[in-house]
């Protein structure tokens, strides 16, 4: 039976969307062919009508990952007042929600340790996401020079996808929640820059004071 174009491509779009959720519920490596393809309804003979490889999928899926965190992301902050937006994304992202729900969270607290081991291809179009999702949250940071504007969104995501990896790592209790308003503050504070007149202070300098 022959199947007409626009029916390959929604078929194509539900595979690649329900392996995204797999792939993030359990690894680039917990899940294998046949399993994606059982999720989406389809026999594992489908598969390669669909994808060259198992890594042509994988990258497909990651890219879907990536692409709706960052196109959330977007839609936060259209939603926003320009000077809110850095902290209503970071406080939809650092919740007990999405820490509980790895399958439709961010991709990267939950592959990016595996993306590391991948194949040169593979790390390469990961990192061309990652360096979308960082430019986008730079465009949400006003009255900063791009440049400065681009690494503060470096360590502000690098800061928040940790903290969702440590509190994932402590469970769902009072500590993981302590974690989550730990790395909420940390991106918060070093975006906040210091009223006229007032330094910030170096925690050297504060520690060396309190031994005095």
């Amino acid at each position: 039976m022959r199947y007409s174009k626009e029916h390959k491509l929604e078929t194509h779009a539900r595979i690649v969307k329900k392996a995204s959720v797999r792939l993030r519920e359990k690894g680039a490596h917990g899940i294998g062919v046949a399993d994606l393809m059982k999720d989406a309804g389809l026999t594992h003979g489908g598969f390669y009508a669909h994808f060259d490889s198992r890594e042509a999928l994988v990258i497909e899926a990651f890219a879907h990952a990536m692409d709706r965190s960052t196109e959330r992301w977007r839609k936060l902050a259209e939603e926003t007042a320009p000077d809110k937006r850095l902290a209503t994304i970071v406080g939809s992202y650092l919740t007990p929600l999405h820490r509980d729900d790895p399958g439709h969270g961010c991709a990267v607290p939950t592959l990016g340790a595996e993306i590391a081991r991948e194949s040169p291809k593979t790390r390469k179009a990961f990192a061309a996401k990652l360096e979308q999702m960082i430019d986008m949250l730079a465009e949400q940071i006003p009255d900063v020079p791009r440049k400065a504007a681009r690494k503060q969104a470096m360590a502000a995501i690098a800061t928040m996808m940790g903290t969702l990896v440590l509190a994932r790592i402590a469970g769902n209790g009072d500590f993981s929640d302590e974690i989550l308003g730990a790395g909420r503050e940390a991106v918060l504070d070093r975006a906040t820059p210091p009223k006229p007149g007032v330094k910030k202070s170096m925690p050297g300098k504060a520690a060396t004071a309190a031994r005095h």
